[in-house]
């Protein structure tokens, strides 16, 4: 009996070990959707630190115990375990994830999931900027994220304007970059093609870590790094032609002469002749065209067990859709990191960047106010002047363009590079140093060649002549400038987790920041011998240095030394603690005003964890609630040393025989002048629902600005007082939604956004009646109203008849065909004082939809973005200087009684028409259909028998509509000047871009 019961023993045990003993698991990770092998997939033995990594063909071998479970997880995929059950392959398909929470995002000096946010952080994926055909990425997060506001321009090469949350200064607005760690102005050198990611850090919470620099916001950009475990090669191109999407529509010959006519009776002068003008030239047509725009972009990466290495060459050529201009950008990226061992690794990264650009020398209000009824040229040296009542105002614009096309070099050179060394001690301990540095160099050199022939045609009793300017001498100018930057980070971070419940993360560093530049100009204009149309000739030695010319000359350097510190602690990842503190001294104050402390403190309650939620809550995946507070400050914009200001001349004086100049202070600067204090609260909730298909995040935010840096005039002297004066607000609400969802082959996702920002000046001088204006008094800025509001007089209608002037408060010179406006403070007449609030040249909403569609191979996106509550003000028709060409508005102007109780009568002599008022300003408001895309993915199996690992081909049309009230080119009128935005002045049109373009990867 014994010997049966070990006899079976035995057996049990042989069983158990057979079933036990580990086998040899092989197989394939792919796509679920695309079938594309996944390189560099983690297959993990469940319980074990046994892994492997799928290769460049997807597949993977690992050794494991016939019952294990195998777990495979991929960036971007929802992870999958699988049970081996005694099977030796195993072919995979993940799914791609719809889940956010397990993203990691990039914050300041570090990273944290999406989950651990306690702050208000948009993230864009680099493969969604890089399908927009932008020169600057930055453009292509319009309409991807709330509360950001971008205003683009169309001229070849320029960088848009960007706000985060509305205006938070009268003097500078716009955010800083974080580009791998550099801190910067611009990423005008950053290719989109080379981005990993953008982050949007937009509240106290996020941005207080970085001080004094972080009060407008900023935006981290990380670029790619090689995949781990391969070789690759992938090339990008696109192709695109540019439109002009629409004119501005001003009346042609005809409608010239019929208002001209008009005109010149209502004023009672002599009819003008015609007889000799007869064209009828759009000179639009003329100066647009369609223009071409080409990016590429070359990589090529390699990974290994020890080192990576990234090379990545891009170019882009876009001509401007006005003639003759032209722009070129050429970039040059080399990442490397080498890894010694598990414990340390080292890097660095080489950023090159050259342009080329070409700008048209021709205003656009040049074309608009050009009149209709004269021809352009007769041959290539002789063109024809405008009328005599424009002639000496208003220049032919073709022989304007013409006669400067490619009399302009402007080139520029950067390179932007840093080196680290990461050591990981003591299991949990990271330090991290950092050296970066930003070097660039602009030139210019400029030739005024000798003017054309020009062509007189007779009116009534005058001839027909010839003329050619003699006084016109050749010229050249010269420009030089030069920046240098330069930056160190030493961080040590220290992570660890207690108990599996505690989860902490401790960070401390030091960082210096110094930023110095130069730069000379001048100009020599020639008195003897006309100077070659020639490049070789462009330099001020070339004429003779007793001739007339101009020199200036400029430098400046600050330096900037900080310390700081973060903790972030969760709890069973329900309850999260973030909190931050930074102390900045900065040399562009005085000694005793140089150093600040700034702080931020984020809670968040992940809701969803708690039991009574999961056991009672159905549908909802994840609940987050979060509140954040903090103060930082805003030294941006402002210049270096400014408690030690310049002098000037001004007034003389007469000692005997000499005449000697005073020497005073360009301004005075108050003694305790210092940075502005930014505080801020954020509070927000985010919810995913049915299985992470849904997901919303609303925040409402409440920031206030003090001691805004502000120029105070001061009286019976010619100088001001620099000073901190002032509150300004800025509270708004924020939206984001998106569903994703598949069926079948067939998935989508659609993700709207919007936001709400009331901005609001609390006070800045109050207590004498002080106010900011710009653009020569068109904006104003006051206490309880918003930043740079438009200020004029409220039209009520146009003066009928002299029974009207009787009745209605006018000015006293007030006739009929005049604009009536609104008695605002009720006297009885139109003066000064009747002048209000017309509204704000920034908008109240901003507003996104985004939309993409797949279909097994195929795949779409339509992308959809605007504004509301803004106005733009229309100063290309405010100018009287001239008898100018007619906006076809002017068709409907006052003749007599009932004729129009909007347009003012034909009367460039009536300054009155000409004042500020809300009729020059149109509303803001605007939806464009900004990218339209269809794309093709090509079967892997076939590509590979060519050698390629994919290739995507696509079409894809940008700014195909735009749905406006406004009448000039384009409704993004420039917001960059913060106390005379919004208005429309000649604004280079955004074109309309179609385009082709393939993604090629080996």
């Amino acid at each position: 009996m014994k010997r049966k019961s070990l006899l079976v023993f035995l057996f049990l045990l042989s069983c158990f070990n057979a079933f036990a003993q580990n086998i040899k698991v092989s197989g394939r990770v792919t796509d679920g959707i695309s079938n594309e092998a996944l390189i560099g997939v983690t297959v993990k033995h469940k319980g074990s630190t046994i892994g492997a990594q799928t290769d460049l063909n997807g597949d993977f071998s690992i050794s494991v115990p016939s019952n294990a479970t195998l777990v495979f997880t991929y960036l971007g995929f929802t992870a999958q375990e699988i049970l081996v059950n005694g099977r030796t392959t195993i072919n995979v398909k993940l799914s791609p994830s719809t889940n956010e929470l397990d993203q990691v995002v990039v914050i300041g000096y570090g990273s944290q999931k999406k989950r651990d946010l306690t702050g208000s952080i948009s993230s864009v994926r680099g493969e969604d900027i890089e399908k927009s055909p932008n020169t600057n990425p930055v453009s292509s997060l319009q309409g991807k994220v709330a509360g950001l506001t971008i205003v683009n321009s169309g001229t070849p090469g320029a960088s848009p304007t960007v706000r985060i949350r509305g205006i938070n200064s009268t003097n500078a607005a716009s955010p800083i970059y974080v580009v791998d760690g550099v801190i910067q102005t611009n990423i005008d050198y950053v290719n989109a093609a080379d981005i990993e990611s953008m982050e949007v850090l937009k509240d106290p919470s996020s941005t207080a870590i970085f001080g004094t620099q972080g009060g407008n916001g900023v935006i981290v950009v990380t670029t790619k790094r090689a995949a781990k475990g391969e070789t690759r090669i992938a090339f990008q191109s696109s192709v695109g032609l540019q439109t002009v999407p629409n004119q501005i529509d001003v009346v042609d010959a005809s409608g010239f002469k019929n208002l001209y006519a008009a005109q010149l009776a209502n004023i009672n002068a002599a009819p003008f002749d015609f007889t000799n003008y007869t064209a009828n030239t759009n000179w639009q047509d003329l100066i647009f065209k369609t223009a071409m725009q080409n990016n590429n972009n070359l990589s090529v990466s390699s990974s290994g067990e020890k080192s990576t290495t990234i090379v990545n060459v891009g170019y882009n050529n876009q001509e401007g859709v006005l003639r003759n201009s032209r722009f070129q950008r050429y970039n040059f990226r080399l990442n490397q990191e080498l890894k010694f061992n598990d414990n340390l690794k080292v890097g660095g990264d080489v950023n090159a960047y050259h342009y080329n650009s070409d700008p048209a020398d021709v205003s656009l209000n040049n074309a608009l106010w050009s009149a209709p009824i004269v021809g352009v040229q007769e041959d290539a040296k002789t063109y024809y002047s405008m009328p005599s009542f424009q002639r000496a105002q208003v220049g032919n614009p073709i022989a304007s363009l013409n006669r400067n096309d490619q009399t302009s070099i402007n080139k520029g050179y950067r390179a932007v590079g840093n080196i680290f060394a990461e050591l990981t001690f003591l299991k949990n301990f990271k330090f991290r140093s950092s050296f970066y540095t930003d070097m660039s160099w602009n030139g210019s050199r400029g030739y005024n060649p000798l003017p054309y022939t020009f062509i007189n045609l007779g009116e009534g009793s005058i001839p027909t002549t010839r003329t050619f300017d003699n006084s016109i001498r050749t010229s050249v100018d010269q420009n030089q400038s030069e920046f240098r930057k330069f930056q160190q980070d030493q961080t040590l971070t220290y992570e660890n987790t207690f108990n599996t419940d505690h989860k902490l993360t401790a960070l401390a560093g030091l960082t210096s920041l110094y930023t110095a530049s130069n730069s000379l100009s001048g100009n020599r204009r020639d008195t003897t011998l006309n100077i070659p149309n020639d490049p070789d000739f462009w330099y001020l030695n070339i004429t003779n240095i007793a001739n007339p010319g101009n020199y200036n000359g400029s430098g400046s350097e600050s330096a900037q030394q900080s310390y700081f510190g973060r903790v972030n602690y969760s709890f069973k990842s329900k309850y999260l603690v973030n909190a931050s503190i930074r102390r900045d001294g900065i040399s562009k104050f005085a000694p005793e005003n140089r150093w600040g402390t700034f702080g931020s403190v984020g809670l968040g309650w992940v809701l969803s964890e708690e039991s009574f939620f999961k056991d009672n809550i159905k549908g909802i995946d994840f609940v987050k609630l979060r509140g954040s507070w903090g103060t930082l400050g805003n030294a941006q914009g402002f210049g270096e040393n400014l408690y030690r200001p310049g002098l000037t001349i001004t007034d003389v004086g007469v000692f005997g025989n000499n005449v000697y100049p005073s020497v005073t202070p360009s301004y005075v600067p108050d003694p305790n002048l210092h940075w502005e204090v930014i505080r801020g609260l954020d509070i927000g909730m985010e919810v995913q629902g049915f299985n992470s298909r849904l997901s919303a995040d609303l925040t409402y935010y409440n920031r206030t600005t003090k001691d805004i840096l502000t120029r105070v005039p001061l009286p019976a002297i010619s100088s001001y007082l620099l000073t901190n004066l002032g509150t300004i607000s800025n509270k708004g609400l924020e939206l984001s939604l998106a569903w994703r969802d598949k069926i079948g082959n067939f998935s989508y996702s659609i993700a709207p956004n919007i936001s709400h920002n009331k901005n609001n000046v609390e006070s800045i001088g109050d207590n004498f009646n002080f106010q900011i204006t710009g653009n020569g008094g068109v904006n104003r800025t006051s206490s309880g109203e918003s930043i740079g509001y438009f200020y004029g007089y409220k039209q009520v209608g146009v003066y009928q008849s002299t029974a009207d002037l009787d009745k209605m408060p006018a000015f006293a010179n007030s006739l009929p065909g005049d604009i009536a406006y609104a008695d605002i403070n009720g006297d009885g007449f139109i003066t000064d004082a009747d002048r209000t609030n017309l509204g704000s040249p920034f908008p109240d909403y901003n507003y996104g939809l985004n939309l993409s569609l797949a279909y097994k191979s195929f795949d779409m996106i339509v992308e959809g973005q605007g504004v509301a509550g803004n106005h733009v003000y229309t100063q290309r028709r405010t100018s009287n200087f001239a008898v100018l060409n007619y906006e076809s508005n002017r068709l409907n102007a006052f003749t007599r009684a009932g004729t129009s109780n909007i347009e003012p009568i034909l009367d460039n002599t009536r300054g009155n028409n000409y004042l500020m008022s809300n009729y020059f300003l149109e509303p803001g408001d605007y939806f464009r259909l900004r990218t339209v895309q269809l794309g093709y993915t090509f079967n892997q199996a076939i590509l590979k028998k060519a050698g390629m690992k994919s290739l995507r081909m696509y079409l894809s049309g940008q700014n195909l509509n735009t749905w406006s009230k406004t009448t000039g080119y384009t409704p993004e009128a420039p917001i960059s000047n913060i106390i005379g935005a919004g208005a429309d002045n000649g604004i280079y049109p955004i074109p309309s871009v179609y385009t082709f373009g393939l993604n090629l990867t080996f």
